[in-house]
């Protein structure tokens, strides 16, 4: 199935309309925030106030999380207030034009995890649905968009490096030291 996933042409042209869909969902989520006031102020007050807890037991169950929101974001949210819009739309253009695909489909996931850990279900188990079978596909997933012309270019960059970075004798080289 990830062979199918990652190399077929069929499915590379059915990841290509889910990106275009899911990129669809981001960007325009990103760019309402940003055109209409966004203020996480009263998001993240609301994820330290009313944190996710097990009803069982009455424990908070992503307290570091929680913790990162009280003594972070919460402090910082003048941050967020751009950070979380400008994110949204980037992650939405790349999934839209193909570029970074894979790149892109991982930070929208990581938002979708991010508001699902504050307590917002919302759309967010779709698009993380959505999201990480973009993110398995793999660069498969921007075979219709930018990342066609992108992979090989990133490719030889990569394996020039490689074959310009030194030998360590640490490593197996075939260095040998001198002796004095």
């Amino acid at each position: 199935m990830m062979k199918w996933m990652r190399e077929n042409v069929y499915a590379a042209g059915i990841f290509c309309l889910l990106r275009i869909y899911l990129g669809w969902e981001w960007a325009t989520a990103g760019f309402h925030k940003l055109t209409g006031g966004f203020d996480a102020t009263g998001f993240i007050k609301g994820a330290v106030t009313k944190p996710v807890i097990d009803k069982a037991t009455n424990e908070l169950i992503y307290p570091t999380f929680t913790a990162f929101l009280e003594h972070f974001a919460l402090p910082n949210a003048a941050v967020f207030n751009v950070v979380i819009p400008i994110g949204e739309l980037l992650v939405g253009l790349g999934l839209i034009v193909g570029a970074l695909t894979t790149a892109a489909a991982f930070f929208g996931l990581l938002m979708n995890f991010m508001f699902m850990f504050a307590g917002t279900v919302s759309t967010n188990p779709w698009l993380i649905l959505l999201g990480g079978v973009i993110f398995m596909a793999g660069t498969n997933a921007g075979r219709f968009g930018i990342d066609h012309y992108l992979a090989p270019v990133a490719r030889k960059l990569i394996n020039k490096y490689k074959k310009d970075k030194p030998v360590h004798p640490a490593a197996g080289g075939t260095h040998k030291r001198a002796h004095a």
